[in-house]
């Protein structure tokens, strides 16, 4: 419609001036001498995690804020995500997983308005240094929440959580991630057999051929770091599951990870990765296994007399066609992995 393509239009336009002033923000930092690990620290980056928490998060902060983390010699562990979570409200519900877009966030006052919000409680620390020159406090004094059905007042929130939980167990002893704000209540708790593939390729073919069924528990591996390599968005399969009508009755478990557009029970991140020897690589189709989220546990329910004998007899499998910069990757991938 026409009010539509005139609202698109002003997006854009936000977003040129934007780009504008990014540009002259740098060369105010420059010449005010502020660097970014004058903003970039330990404080600033768990601020980052628990705005994250608020909008209701993407699996992916637990790759991006470690490896920023690091970068400034933080180690960063992404079992900092529970207890962040569990004392910050989810206070936005975005697509997919709600009815809101980026748009209607923005309208509402944007990330500033939520920001405002957590600090009512003390969440964030508003002491930290901005590229702006400014404090986060500074920056956020007089921001108001235009629409408390968008950003939920911190009183009101969706839910008294945050959007990720990690998960531990025989099946992830070193931890996997879920985005539990795009959860199906009655998916939190859940037990079921197993179906496993070895790729992405043969998920989706499965599941469109309607093989998968309710209460199953879809196992993708081989998809990690170092076993992809790359760790690819398993973004298909999800989507197929969901689009297959089983989006609150089947649980996905890979060692791939996942977009931000990615709903259900996807648990990703399993670590160690079946490349690299994780107990993901010895599941057979079958098998129970047990997730409960509000408990942070899965379960993979097979004796480790039983995993030790699956080990003996289940070689490890790695792509033999890898070259180039994707076969240098994947070496350094195992090699960090292992010395970890």
């Amino acid at each position: 419609s026409a009010a539509s393509d005139v609202y698109k239009r002003q997006v854009y336009s936000e977003r040129i001036k934007l780009a504008k002033h990014a540009g002259m923000a740098v060369m105010d930092m420059v010449n005010k001498g502020i660097t970014a690990r004058d903003i970039i620290t330990k404080d600033s980056i768990m601020n980052a995690l628990t705005v994250d928490m608020a909008l209701g998060c993407s699996t992916n902060s637990m790759l991006h804020l470690p490896a920023i983390a690091h970068e400034i010699g933080f180690d960063f562990d992404i079992k900092f995500a529970n207890p962040i979570s569990e004392k910050t409200p989810n206070l936005c519900h975005l697509a997919p997983a709600g009815h809101t877009y980026m748009e209607d966030l923005n309208e509402a006052g944007g990330v500033y308005a939520v920001l405002g919000e957590l600090a009512k409680k003390n969440l964030i620390n508003t002491d930290c240094l901005t590229c702006t020159g400014k404090t986060v406090g500074e920056n956020i004094a007089g921001c108001i929440n235009k629409n408390p059905e968008i950003i939920r007042p911190i009183d009101n929130p969706y839910s008294e959580t945050g959007g990720i939980a990690v998960l531990k167990g025989n099946l992830a002893p070193d931890r996997c991630v879920v985005k539990r704000s795009a959860v199906a209540p009655e998916m939190l708790v859940h037990r079921g057999p197993a179906r496993v593939f070895e790729s992405e390729e043969e998920a989706i073919k499965v599941i469109y051929e309607g093989g998968i069924k309710a209460g199953d528990v879809v196992v993708i591996r081989y998809e990690g770091p170092a076993g992809g390599p790359g760790m690819r968005e398993m973004l298909s399969p999800t989507s197929a599951i969901q689009g297959a009508g089983l989006g609150s009755t089947v649980a996905l478990i890979t060692d791939g990870r996942f977009s931000g557009a990615t709903r259900g029970a996807a648990i990703g991140h399993v670590s160690p990765e079946a490349v690299n020897g994780g107990t993901i690589a010895y599941v057979k189709d079958g098998d129970m296994i047990s997730i409960n989220i509000p408990e942070y546990s899965i379960t993979l329910e097979v004796s480790d007399e039983e995993l030790e004998e699956r080990k003996k007899t289940m070689p490890i499998k790695r792509k033999e066609n890898i070259t180039g910069y994707l076969k240098r990757y994947a070496s350094i991938c195992l090699l960090y992995t292992s010395d970890a």
